[in-house]
């Protein structure tokens, strides 16, 4: 039997749920139009569609303790019971259910959880059949002829993963011709939220929209196609883009993935060093830039970065061919000068170019995009992704984890840049892909006030929320007035991503947030994951555990692994990795494979995540940290995230961050950073009273040595709280140097660092 059946032990078989599960297995993207069953790529589960071969369901298994009876359906949240790992560590376990008349209004694909486990099951014993049938509800110019080819054990031979081989598709034709072609072109693929509130005025082909309709985008996509292939872009070219959160910037990453180009989205608050050298990297022939932005009230002169950036090149040694400039502030507010010859205006080269633009057919395992993520070593690591298995489950992961339904005209917002892999699995390519609506939010959720983010979703009547725990964590300090204010009526789920949501933010963004009644989607991956890989979905009878990723999607097969790389069984701790892989799996580190081996797969037969994780006894997954963020204090490992999260569950407090620095006793002790909410004052008392509340809900063991008051965090500017600088600070104190922590270009705000130093405790 299949490893993950041995590994979890004896399953309970429920037998067959009946054939309200087959119209689960029903596309997503039905190619058998009819009045009953429309080719709409939407969301399609109607049975009466005669081109489907029903048949019976495989029989039902269930995660190691996962209950049916248990996690019943109910209205209210309640306690469960407490044992085993969560009874050691003090954890009261809450399982949230949404109440029944949710699921009337918003039904899922799947009817119940079994459903779903049914469908688990087959993902995981028979991924070629399973993916397959997927991947034939895409256009496809040529089939493929193998679905699954990999290799995890270094021992064997290269690290690779093959899917769909021999199949030639395009992803942006997916993403939008074929939408068009359905009659879908009407339908609005983004609506553009400006910074100051201000609408986009419309001024022809190639100027700055508030809306594009799947038409729109397409023939926008046509024509910087075009321009690219002007340029002398062609297949197999990187293409770099550096530009902010607008519509343009998901219409250029199309742009590239239509010719067959390779696009490698920086992040727009990145230094001229930084850009310069993922630039140089990835090898770019040309740059798609903006002259400047406005980030709250701060103008962000871009192009001045991508100008200095570019000779940065030059000096490497690298020549930046073109560059084409979109034209984001009016007048001359950024003070841009182009270089003849190589620089053009976006709305100048687009007007001129045709709105129609051939499809170049790539094979699956083309490359589609290179995109950074820091590296322990300091280097960052060109993440290489390619097209037809990242489409599948980009695709896939949308359409069962925010259980978005266009045809009911809900409205989508991910509040992550492009410069993240969230913003392209789900600004860019999981909505398009699924013919959806979507806010493209280019401001910060705090400017020109605090309730901005709660006004967009009056405004657009956005349906499904997803962002971060640092924006929760930051909005839920400013209190709850400036959200109750606004009505919220239209919110059906909301969404976590980036990092563990503490339970108390969890608890504030369902009940104040969504008035208790939308489901939370609180998702684990990774960049290198490519999609969504551990996450709770919206399905009736699936219980919310605040603060747990919960159960994995499907075709994933997590383990917990023990330091020397053994499985370990039922309820407990270890190293998260991926046993078998899955269609986004990354393929290599751009440049540097062997990197990506000795990272990812040092184990044989296991992808290494990093990531340190928990499994209950209901087989949910709780994510305890990075491997290299557990200290080992007196003998005891402590995950720092479980201290973070002890701290936290204080009502004064707003975010912790938990180090480790050598002490001569206990080998090392935690030192704390804690931001307190807004009104609250440090005091001796309050310092005493976090350090009581870590022992009394972890033990006395991992009770805190030093809390130091910190106003801020040292986040980049994905919120992301660097360690590397916590730990150097804190083991340094008030000695150590701003030069000896090492690359700081990535944050948001380097001052933080200054504060950090001076208030060391």
């Amino acid at each position: 039997m299949h490893g993950c059946f041995t590994r979890w032990g004896a399953f309970l078989v429920m037998g067959m749920v009946g054939m309200r599960v087959a119209k689960a297995f029903l596309s997503p993207f039905c190619p058998h139009a009819t009045a009953e069953c429309p080719s709409n790529a939407a969301f399609t589960t109607s049975s009466s569609c005669t081109g489907h071969a029903m048949r019976p369901p495989p029989p039902l298994f269930h995660l190691p303790g996962f209950s049916s009876a248990r996690h019943a359906h109910s209205s209210t949240a309640r306690a469960a019971s407490v044992e085993g790992t969560e009874a050691s560590r003090g954890v009261e376990e809450v399982v949230f259910h949404p109440a029944d008349e949710y699921f009337q209004q918003v039904p899922h694909h799947y009817d119940h959880v079994e459903d779903y486990l049914v469908h688990y099951e087959k993902s995981i014993k028979d991924p070629e059949a399973f993916w397959s049938e997927i991947a034939r509800n895409f256009h496809w110019e040529t089939p493929w002829e193998e679905t699954l080819s990999y290799n995890f054990n270094r021992s064997a031979g290269p690290i690779h993963v093959r899917f769909f081989h021999g199949g030639e598709t395009n992803i942006a034709y997916n993403a939008l011709d074929r939408h068009v072609a359905a009659g879908l072109g009407d339908r609005i693929a983004f609506y553009t939220e400006r910074n100051d509130l201000e609408p986009i005025r419309e001024s022809g082909p190639g100027g700055l929209k508030d809306q594009y309709t799947y038409r729109e985008a397409l023939e926008e996509v046509s024509r910087i196609a075009n321009v690219l292939k002007s340029m002398g872009v062609k297949r197999g070219d990187k293409v770099g883009l550096f530009l902010p959160m607008v519509a343009e910037l998901p219409l250029a990453m199309l742009a590239c993935a239509r010719i067959g180009a390779v696009h490698t989205v920086v992040f727009a608050g990145f230094s001229k060093e930084a850009l310069a050298d993922r630039l140089c990297d990835a090898g770019c022939k040309a740059v798609i830039a903006c002259d400047g932005v406005f980030r709250g009230s701060k103008l962000i002169p871009l192009f001045h970065t991508v100008d200095a950036a570019i000779q940065l090149c030059n000096e490497r040694g690298h020549i930046i061919e073109h560059t084409l400039v979109l034209k984001r502030l009016g007048g001359d507010v950024a003070g841009v000068h182009l270089t003849p010859g190589r620089d053009v205006w976006w709305h100048e080269a687009t007007a001129k170019a045709s709105s129609s633009c051939p499809v170049e057919w790539v094979p699956s395992e083309h490359p589609l995009f290179i995109l950074y993520t820091s590296g322990s070593t300091g280097k960052p690591k060109g993440v290489l992704h390619t097209t037809g298995g990242y489409m599948i489950q980009a695709a896939t992961t949308f359409r069962h984890v925010f259980n978005v339904r266009p045809e009911k005209n809900d409205i989508f917002l991910c509040t992550a840049d492009c410069g993240w892999i969230t913003g392209h699995s789900y600004v860019t390519y999981g909505p398009l892909l699924n013919g959806a609506s979507q806010v493209v939010f280019e401001g910060v959720p705090s400017y020109p006030d605090v309730g901005r983010l709660w006004h967009m979703v009056d405004k657009y009547g956005i349906t499904h929320l997803y962002t971060a725990p640092t924006a929760i964590r930051s909005l839920m300090r400013e209190g709850d007035e400036h959200v109750t204010k606004y009505a919220r009526s239209s919110l059906k789920v909301l969404g976590s991503v980036g990092e563990p949501i503490n339970p108390e933010a969890w608890k504030w963004y369902h009940e104040v947030v969504g008035g208790g009644r939308c489901p939370i989607v609180d998702t684990w991956w990774q960049t290198e994951t490519g999609a969504i890989a551990i996450a709770p979905l919206p399905i009736k009878g699936w219980g919310q555990k605040p603060g747990s990723a919960s159960l994995p999607f499907l075709g994933i097969e997590p383990v917990l692994l023990s330091q020397d790389g053994k499985e370990l069984e039922g309820p407990t701790e270890g190293l998260l990795a991926i046993k078998s892989p899955w269609p986004s799996t990354l393929r290599s580190i751009y440049g540097d494979h062997e990197r990506m081996e000795q990272t990812y797969f040092s184990f044989d037969g296991y992808y290494l995540t990093g990531d340190n994780a928990r499994r209950d006894s209901d087989g949910y997954y709780w994510i305890t940290g990075r491997a290299d963020d557990v200290v080992i204090v007196s003998g005891h490992n402590l995950g720092t995230a479980e201290v973070e999260a002890a701290l936290a569950q204080h009502p004064s407090v707003a975010e912790a961050a938990v180090v480790g620095i050598p002490h001569d006793v206990k080998g090392n002790c935690l030192y704390c950073y804690v931001t307190l909410k807004a009104g609250q004052a440090p005091s001796p008392d309050l310092e005493k009273q976090l350090k009581v509340s870590v022992r009394n809900q972890l033990g006395a063991f991992a009770a805190p040595d030093f809390i130091q008051w910190a106003p801020n965090l040292p986040k980049t500017r994905s919120g992301k709280v660097m360690r590397r600088i916590l730990r150097k600070v804190a083991a340094g104190g008030k000695a150590i140097n701003v030069e000896d922590l090492g690359d700081t270009s990535t944050l948001a705000d380097p001052e933080v660092i200054k504060e950090l130093i001076a208030n060391h405790v």
